[in-house]
C-alpha cells in the first residue's frame, strides 16, 4: 500500500476514502440524508426570503422612491401630511447677491437628466381626500404623467403589465381611475362620478367630481383599497401648484447607480431639498440588517445536521481500529491517515450537500413559476409593509452554489475533530484489540 500511496500521492488516499464511504450503504445514506435537508432547507428558505426581498424592493422603487425621489426640506418634515404647498425649489444666488427660486418641475428635470445614468424623471403628487358620497371616507389623490409613468414600469408586479382590469387611464381633466378593492368596498363602477374635497397649497378647499373611467390591480393592497389615480396636469392645477410638483420620482439606467445619481442631485438643488436613496427605505434597511442573522440561522442548521457525521466519522475509526494499526505497520504516517478519514467526511458532506441542492434547486425553479398569494395566506397582516399581496419564490444558481458551499465547508470543518482521532491510535495497540 505504501509503495502504491507514494506513486499516486494524494489521490491514492481520495480513492480508499470513496470506496470506504460504500462499506456501510446504509449508515452513508442516513449522512447523505441529514446533510441533504439542512442545505434543503437552506436552499428552499434563501430562495423565499430573496422572493420577498424582491418583491419589496420593487413595491419601493415602483410606487414610493423610484430609484431616487426627491421632495422640499419643508415637505420631508410633515411628510405624514402629504403636505402640498411644499413644491420643490431650486435655489440660486446670483452676482447681485437675490435669491433666484425654480419651481417649475420641467426645468428641473431638464437639469436633472444630464446627469449620468438617469432613465427618466417623473413628477408626482400625492394629496388626502375626503370623499363625500361613499361610503369610504377618505382617499389618496394621486397623480402621476400616467403614459410616462407605464412606459418606465409595470405597475402590476404579479403579472408584469399595467394593472388594469376594466375601461381606460384616465386622460381628460375630470377623470380618475380606483382600485379594485376601492371600487369593491364603495360599489363604485365606471361611469361613476366620486364627489370629494381637498386642501390645494394655498389652503383652500377645492371640490371635484372625477369620473371614473377604469378600475385597477395592481396586487399591492395600500394603493387598490384607498389611491385615486388622475391625471397629474389636473391635480396640478386643482391643488394651485402652478408649475411646481410635490416631488420628483428618478430612474436609473441602473440600480445600483443610485447613491451617485442621489449625492449628484443633492449637489445640484442644494439645501432646501430633500434627496432620499431607495435603499434608505426603512424596510429595504432592515432586511439589510437582517441578512447576517438569516446566514447565521442556516449555519446552526448545517451545524446540527454535521453531528450526525461526527458521531459517524467517531463510530468509523473505533470500526476500524485494527485497520488503522494494519496501515501504521505498512508505513502510512499519522497524517495520511487522518487525511482518509477526512475524505470519508468530505464525500458524505459533499454529496449530501449535492443532494440537497438538486433537490431544492428543483423546487424553487419549480415554484418560481408559481406566485404566492401572501394576502390569502395572512390578509392584510403585511399592509403595512411595502409588499406586494403575491411573490415569486426566487430560483437563482448563486443561493445554490452558496448552500453547497457551506455544507461542504461547514460539515467538513466539523468532522476534522474525529478524524485527528485516529492520528493518535498506536498502531501496536490498535492490532492487540
Amino acid at each position: 500500500m505504501t509503495n502504491e500511496y507514494k506513486k499516486g500521492g494524494t489521490g491514492i488516499l481520495v480513492k480508499i476514502a470513496f470506496r470506504n464511504i460504500w462499506r456501510n450503504k446504509r449508515r452513508t445514506a442516513f449522512c447523505f440524508a441529514a446533510v441533504g435537508i439542512a442545505v434543503l432547507f437552506m436552499v428552499f428558505y434563501s430562495s423565499l426570503i430573496e422572493g420577498m426581498t424582491q418583491n419589496i424592493n420593487d413595491v419601493v422603487q415602483v410606487y414610493e422612491l423610484g430609484h431616487v425621489k426627491v421632495v422640499s426640506a419643508q415637505f420631508e418634515a410633515e411628510r405624514e401630511f402629504m403636505p402640498v404647498q411644499y413644491p420643490i425649489e431650486k435655489i440660486t444666488i446670483g452676482d447681485d447677491g437675490n435669491e433666484t427660486f425654480i419651481s417649475d418641475w420641467r426645468k428641473l428635470a431638464e437639469k436633472i437628466y444630464q446627469i449620468d445614468g438617469v432613465r427618466a424623471v417623473l413628477p408626482r403628487i400625492r394629496s388626502m381626500a375626503t370623499l363625500q358620497e361613499s361610503t369610504i371616507k377618505h382617499a389618496t389623490l394621486w397623480g402621476i404623467d400616467i403614459e410616462k409613468e407605464m412606459a418606465a414600469n409595470n405597475f402590476n408586479l404579479a403579472n408584469r403589465d399595467d394593472g388594469l382590469l376594466e375601461g381606460r387611464w384616465p386622460v381628460d381633466a375630470n377623470e380618475g381611475a380606483v382600485g379594485r378593492v376601492f371600487a369593491q368596498r364603495s360599489g363604485l363602477s365606471i361611469g361613476d362620478r366620486i364627489p370629494l374635497r381637498t386642501i390645494s397649497a394655498n389652503f383652500s378647499e377645492r371640490f371635484w367630481s372625477p369620473v371614473i373611467t377604469g378600475i385597477f390591480n395592481f396586487d399591492y393592497i395600500k394603493i387598490d383599497e384607498s389611491y385615486i389615480i388622475v391625471d397629474f396636469d389636473r391635480l396640478q392645477r386643482l391643488l394651485v401648484l402652478e408649475d411646481g410638483t410635490q416631488s420628483l420620482v428618478i430612474y436609473a439606467d441602473d440600480a445600483r447607480q443610485s447613491s451617485a445619481i442621489a449625492a449628484a442631485v443633492k449637489n445640484l438643488l442644494g439645501e432646501n431639498s430633500h434627496v432620499m436613496d431607495w435603499r434608505e427605505n426603512f424596510w429595504v434597511a432592515i432586511l439589510r440588517v437582517f441578512e447576517p442573522i438569516y446566514t447565521l440561522m442556516f449555519l446552526v442548521f448545517l451545524i446540527v445536521a454535521s453531528f450526525l457525521i461526527i458521531n459517524t466519522v467517531t463510530m468509523i475509526i473505533h470500526e476500524r481500529i485494527k485497520e488503522i494499526g494494519m496501515m501504521g505497520c505498512l508505513g502510512m504516517r499519522r497524517s495520511e491517515i487522518v487525511k482518509v478519514f477526512f475524505f470519508e467526511s468530505l464525500f458524505l458532506a459533499a454529496f449530501g450537500a449535492l443532494a440537497g441542492v438538486f433537490i431544492g434547486g428543483l423546487l424553487t425553479g419549480i415554484g418560481s413559476l408559481y406566485p404566492i398569494r401572501m394576502g390569502d395566506l395572512y390578509g392584510n397582516t403585511f399592509a403595512e409593509m411595502p409588499m406586494g399581496q403575491t411573490i415569486f419564490i426566487a430560483f437563482s444558481p448563486v443561493i445554490l452554489f452558496r448552500a453547497w458551499i457551506m455544507g461542504v465547508v461547514i460539515a467538513s470543518l466539523f468532522t476534522l475533530i474525529p478524524s485527528l482521532k485516529s492520528a493518535f491510535v498506536e498502531p501496536v495497540e490498535a492490532l492487540r484489540r
